[in-house]
């Protein structure tokens, strides 16, 4: 990923975790010394009701789009000024539960998803013509910002002077994470470095751990970072190596990027508690659902949390009113915790289930394309079943399904205990089944505060980088990327002409090192507007650079095509020239494909942002 600037009078790395529902910062002094500070996690001053400011651990990712009547005169004052007119963090998570039309969630799905403009003005998505609509940029910015006036509230000094860290998912293509880095810089946090999720998740245990982490391990251990939180399932794998006689950790496999997580299972919920009330006699339409859904993932919570309530109320306004007399309520009971969500989104299956698709309607309403398959534990199956190609030192069964040895959990879901045993039950008998015995299967790493995590173990990371004592994981490229060739076949009317794709980067390729593209040579079309078509699998880890493959199909997908006209003087418009082609992977986490003219000592450059992990 991309590398910020250093800086060299910067007394602090600060980890963002900037997470679908919830955000955190954490600080880890950069001083000298075997034995620096603890990280600590920043406490966020926002509003907790109209007038009333507290600090909490975390900010609500809720931006609520405040109408004239909404607030009192002055009521929403903040300790530093904020002119934006959008209330961000827990009270706009309260309001939006009343009145969802105005309410911005998972904005950081939306960066994710290429099928909207996410730097168009849509949210909230589908509120009225009268509410004023932001982008998703925009509102991750207002989120970042929020954080960034807390810091300089607590420490009277910019965030933007610190080394920040800030995290994505492991499976966020280059756009969405471009797209977060424009947002830290519209929130006035230029140079950031960008560090996925599940390695911070890793770090974070390892830094809680100390020195014990060594003991908990050995070499050839295979470590499954199950991360599920707001609105994303993601899955990476970590191998235990060595290195110089120590112990060392590699990030070997990321998953898809999975729009299901714990929104997905309080509108599950939600529409339980839409039926308890519509047996009543009571009609819920869509704004009372979207109530339903936020006060849903509050009773979740409180149930999870207190093991002797067997129920927790829900209420939603009735139509027509906004006088406490006309609420509705109903209960959400613990077992319908038991029946939805263990038995709905974590059933036990086995190992060579695949996620179900669903028929597509033929006309279907706009919005995020959130997972047809609701199971985690199928898309664990189908993402372990997939490393059976990938690198050879993990351990595997028979079938080739990939074998943890250890399982680390993140995010927010993962809080509940039932959601992490019914994982850890369903892949030990999936191991079982694979031939190891009881002693071998996964065991569970202790999770360290899982709201905090992220951005404890992307602090971590930062000071471990600035030279303080820890370990680093080995990374390199978190996928293989190929740039679209076209076939030299006669025009056929009608049809395009076929596309073959040239691997130029390998899986884990290294920050700063190079690959010549051997023995082939290419046509380049100068003088003229052309498309560059670049692809990328998170599946395909082993193909070497050079490759040319022919038939390609779902296991590599297609970026955002660039488009760029390459000159050189002398040259007609059109001509094709003849070049081999070199890649390289620069320090700052860019891929530059350089094309060398055979016949002459010219070169261009295409330069594309994969914004790698560095190691």
């Amino acid at each position: 990923m991309a590398k910020g600037a250093r800086k060299p009078d910067a007394r602090f790395a600060v980890g963002i975790d900037l997470g679908t529902t919830n955000s955190a910062v954490a600080t880890a002094a950069l001083t000298a010394g075997d034995d620096p500070p603890p990280i600590e996690v920043l406490p966020i001053p926002q509003l907790v009701e109209p007038g009333e400011v507290a600090p909490l651990t975390l900010l609500p990712s809720f931006l609520y789009v405040a109408g004239e009547l909404d607030f009192p005169a002055g009521s929403l004052t903040l300790p530093w000024a904020d002119d934006s007119g959008h209330v961000v963090g827990e009270l706009a998570r309260k309001r939006g539960s009343e009145s969802p039309a105005r309410l911005v969630a998972s904005a950081k799905s939306w960066l994710s998803f290429a099928g909207a403009n996410r730097t168009a003005a849509i949210l909230p998505w589908g509120a009225p013509e009268e509410v004023p609509k932001l982008s998703p940029v925009t509102a991750s910015a207002d989120y970042l910002r929020h954080l960034s006036h807390a810091w300089t509230a607590r420490f009277a000094s910019g965030l933007e002077q610190q080394q920040v860290f800030l995290t994505v998912p492991a499976s966020f293509d280059e756009e969405a994470r471009e797209l977060t880095l424009r947002a830290a810089e519209a929130a006035g946090l230029p140079g950031v470095t960008l560090l996925e999720e599940p390695q911070a998740a890793c770090y974070a245990w390892i830094d809680a751990a100390g020195q014990v982490w060594r003991r908990q391990v050995r070499h050839g251990d295979l470590l499954l970072v199950c991360d599920v939180g707001g609105g994303t399932t993601d899955f990476s794998l970590i191998l235990v190596g060595e290195q110089d006689g120590d112990l060392a950790l590699e990030r070997v496999a990321i998953g898809d990027h999975i729009l299901l997580g714990g929104d997905n299972m309080d509108l599950a919920l939600a529409r339980v508690a839409e039926q308890r009330l519509e047996q009543a006699g009571h009609r819920i339409d869509r704004w009372q659902l979207q109530t339903l859904w936020h006060q849903s993932r509050v009773a979740k919570e409180v149930l999870f949390a207190h093991a002797d309530r067997d129920a927790h109320p829900v209420t939603v306004l009735g139509k027509g009113s906004r006088l406490i007399g006309g609420a509705i309520r109903t209960d959400l009971r613990r077992a319908d915790l038991d029946q939805v969500l263990l038995d709905g989104f974590f059933p036990k299956v086995r190992a060579d289930e695949t996620p179900a698709r669903r028929r597509p309607g033929g006309l279907q309403e706009l919005g995020l394309p959130y997972a047809a398959d609701p199971a985690v534990t199928r898309h664990l199956a189908r993402f372990l079943a997939q490393q059976a190609a990938g690198a050879s030192a993990i351990r595997r069964g028979p079938s080739g399904l990939a074998c943890p040895t250890h399982v680390l959990f993140n995010g927010g879901v993962m809080k509940a205990e039932a959601l992490r045993t019914r994982i850890v039950d369903v892949l030990n008998t999936w191991l079982e089944r694979e031939g190891f015995a009881a002693l071998d299967r996964a065991h569970v790493l202790d999770p360290q505060d899982l709201d905090h995590a992220v951005a404890r173990g992307a602090a971590y990371y930062g000071r471990v980088r600035a030279g303080g004592r820890g370990i680093r994981i080995r990374s390199g490229a978190s996928r293989s990327y190929y740039i679209g060739v076209e076939s030299a076949l006669p025009a056929v009317p009608g049809f395009p002409s076929p596309i073959k794709v040239l691997c130029v980067v390998p899986f884990g390729m290294e920050e700063g090192t190079s690959a010549d593209i051997a023995g082939r040579e290419f046509g380049l079309a100068i003088g003229e507007p052309a498309e560059f078509r670049f692809l990328t699998s998170t599946v395909r880890k082993t193909d070497p650079p050079g490759v040319l493959i022919e038939d390609w199909g779902d296991d590599i997908e297609e970026l955002s095509p660039l488009e760029v006209t390459l000159e050189k003087e002398g040259k007609a418009e059109g001509t094709v020239v003849p070049v081999t082609l070199q890649s390289q992977v620069t320090e700052i986490g860019t891929l530059e494909l350089w094309c060398r003219e055979r016949d002459g000592d010219h070169r261009w450059k295409l330069e594309l942002n994969i914004r790698c992990a560095s190691s």
